[in-house]
C-alpha cells in the first residue's frame, strides 16, 4: 500500500568539429563548427551548444536555459553555453545522435529516455517508482552513479544530471478514468519504447504509438482518444485545448537525463567540469520543484479546470494491483539486479 505522501509534493583533446547536416543554414553550421580554445586562460569563450526538443515554458527548458546562462556567467568568459530549445533539431533521437557524435555538445532525450538509454526503462515500469523522494534518492545516489558510468562506457556521454517530467496521468476526450475498466476501448497515444505500450495495454487501454509531433493533430481528428502526460506538460503543451478530461493515476514515473558528449567533457578543465556539475545540480533542483509542485489533485484542479478540463483522482491502488499482476513479472526478469536496486529504494 502506498504511503499517504507518496503522491504529494514535498515542501520543499581538441575536438574537430564536423558540420551538422547539409541544409541547416550557415548560422547553425557556424555554431556547430566552432573551434575550441584552452579553458580559463583563453581570450575567446569556448562555446558549448545545448539542444533541447522544446522551448520554455516547458519545465526542462526553463531549467536548462537557466543553466546555460549561469555557466556562461560564472565561468567569467571562459565558457559560452548556448541553449537552443526547439530550434536546432525537432526530434529527441536526432538530438541524442548529434550529442553522441559530437556535432552538438550537450542535450537530452527528454521523454524518450528509455528509447535512447534502454537501461532507464526499469524506472518506467508502472508503479515501480512510488514517490518523488524514492526517485531523488536513486538518481542522486548509487543508481545514478552506476548509470553515469554505464553511459560513459557504452554511449560516450557524461551525465550532467537526472531530472524528471513527473508522474504520468491520462487525458482524453471520452470520460474520466477512475479505475482500470474505464480504459477499455480508449485509443491512447504512447511513445515508442515498449514499456509505454505494455503499460497502456496491460492496464486495459489500446496503445497507439505516435511521435509527439503527431499527437495534437491526431487528438483533434479523433485518431486517438487521448494519451498520458505529467501535469507540468499538460500545461506547457496546452493539451487542454484538445482534451476534456485529466485523470490523476500516477502510472508511470517519467525520468530523463541531461548529458554531454564524453570527448567534449574530457576536453574541459577540472575547474570547468566542477562548475558544470555544480550548476547542473542547481538546475536539477529547479526543474524538480517546477514539476513536483503541480503534481497533485488540488493544484491540477486549480490550473486545469479554468482552462476547461475536468480533473479527477484515479484509484491508484486498483491500477497498481493490475500492473503488479499483468506487467511487472516480465520486467522484473528483464531488469534483474537493477529491478532489485529500485525496489529496495521504495
Amino acid at each position: 500500500m502506498p504511503r499517504r505522501h507518496d503522491f504529494l509534493p514535498r515542501n520543499n583533446a581538441t575536438l574537430t568539429r564536423r558540420r551538422f547536416v547539409a541544409g541547416t543554414g550557415a548560422g547553425i553550421a557556424g555554431i556547430l563548427a566552432a573551434g575550441r580554445a584552452p579553458a580559463f586562460a583563453q581570450t575567446a569563450a569556448r562555446k558549448l551548444v545545448y539542444a533541447h526538443i522544446v522551448a520554455a515554458p516547458e519545465s526542462g527548458a526553463m531549467a536548462l536555459a537557466w543553466m546555460a546562462e549561469e555557466v556562461t556567467k560564472r565561468s567569467k568568459g571562459a565558457l559560452d553555453m548556448q541553449f537552443h530549445g526547439g530550434t536546432l533539431l525537432s526530434k529527441e533521437l536526432e538530438i541524442m545522435n548529434a550529442v553522441k557524435s559530437g556535432n552538438i555538445d550537450a542535450g537530452g532525450p527528454a521523454g524518450a529516455a528509455a528509447t535512447v538509454f534502454p537501461e532507464m526503462g526499469v524506472f518506467l515500469v508502472p508503479y515501480l517508482v512510488k514517490s518523488y523522494d524514492q526517485a531523488y534518492r536513486m538518481f542522486n545516489g548509487k543508481i545514478g552513479d552506476q548509470l553515469d558510468a554505464e553511459f560513459q562506457d557504452k554511449y560516450k556521454v557524461k551525465v550532467l544530471f537526472f531530472y524528471d517530467y513527473g508522474f504520468r496521468h491520462f487525458w482524453n476526450n471520452k470520460r474520466p478514468i477512475s479505475t482500470p475498466k474505464d480504459l477499455r476501448g480508449l485509443r491512447l497515444r504512447v511513445q515508442q519504447a515498449k514499456v509505454f505500450g505494455d503499460t497502456i495495454n496491460g492496464l486495459g487501454g489500446n496503445a497507439v504509438p505516435l511521435p509527439w509531433g503527431e499527437v495534437i493533430p491526431a487528438a483533434q481528428q479523433g485518431v486517438i482518444d487521448g494519451a498520458d502526460l505529467p501535469i507540468v506538460n499538460i500545461l506547457a503543451l496546452k493539451v487542454y485545448e484538445v482534451s476534456k478530461y485529466c485523470s490523476l493515476t500516477f502510472h508511470n514515473y517519467g525520468p530523463t537525463v541531461s548529458v554531454m558528449n564524453l570527448q567534449v567533457w574530457n576536453g574541459l578543465s577540472k575547474n570547468e567540469q566542477k562548475l558544470l556539475l555544480d550548476v547542473a545540480r542547481e538546475a536539477q533542483e529547479r526543474v524538480r520543484h517546477d514539476t513536483e509542485s503541480v503534481d497533485n489533485l488540488a493544484k491540477a484542479k486549480e490550473l486545469l479546470e479554468p482552462k476547461g478540463m475536468t480533473v479527477n483522482a484515479g484509484d491508484v491502488d486498483a491500477f497498481r494491483k493490475v500492473a503488479q499482476e499483468k506487467i511487472w513479472p516480465g520486467y522484473e526478469k528483464q531488469f534483474g539486479a537493477m529491478w532489485e536496486l529500485v525496489a529496495n529504494q521504495a
